[in-house]
């Protein structure tokens, strides 16, 4: 007659729609990890770590691909600057090709007379100045200007009645480029007389 007992305080240790289970608390997997009361189970080291070596190995991977395209960019960069380099000119020369045309024709042309072939080299100066206006290139002709060191250079001085650092004499015209001298004219100078 005691096992009837044994039953009842069994059945009274056991809350009623309950078994094992609910009583550990035990829910199953939730998202690789366990639940215990509502609370999640942190994973187990190798799944961390294997988790790990997989972010690992995305970032890493990106790394790469940034890597290579920022080697990409540079690459395309120097090439567009050595092409900009060697080309710089290229719009310049084409338009200086009308201008050797021209000298071209002057010189196939027989039986011409010297009024012809001045009038010719006018045409082709005046083409080869067009082209340098088109460029900004501009001539420095100082004849009668005070002696500028930045845009002239000074071949000799002579005494003269003109006040002293005078150009007298320009013997070669400069050109200059936008802002920048490319060859300073070649020039005499006055200087007071007796010095």
């Amino acid at each position: 007659m005691q096992e009837p007992h044994n039953q009842a305080s069994n059945e009274e240790q056991m809350l009623p729609g309950t078994d094992d289970i609910s009583q550990t608390g035990y829910s199953g997997d939730s998202a690789g990890g366990t639940e215990r009361a509502g609370e999640e189970v942190p994973l187990s080291l190798e799944q961390q770590l294997k988790d790990a070596e997989i972010r690992a190995a995305e970032h890493h991977d990106a790394w790469l691909r940034a890597r290579a395209e920022t080697e990409n960019v540079r690459k395309r960069a120097q090439t567009d600057i050595a092409n900009a380099h060697k080309y710089a000119i290229d719009n310049f020369s084409t338009q200086l090709l009308a201008v050797m045309d021209s000298l071209d024709a002057a010189l196939a042309t027989e039986n011409s007379t010297l009024e012809n072939m001045q009038d010719g080299v006018e045409l082709t100066r005046k083409q080869l100045l067009a082209v340098f206006e088109k460029f900004n290139i501009h001539t420095i002709d100082p004849q009668g200007e005070k002696f500028d060191p930045h845009q002239h250079e000074a071949m000799c001085a002579v005494e003269s009645d003109l006040p002293a650092n005078t150009v007298m004499q320009v013997m070669q015209k400069g050109y200059v480029l936008h802002d920048r001298v490319i060859r300073p004219a070649m020039v005499a100078v006055s200087k007071a007389k007796g010095t």
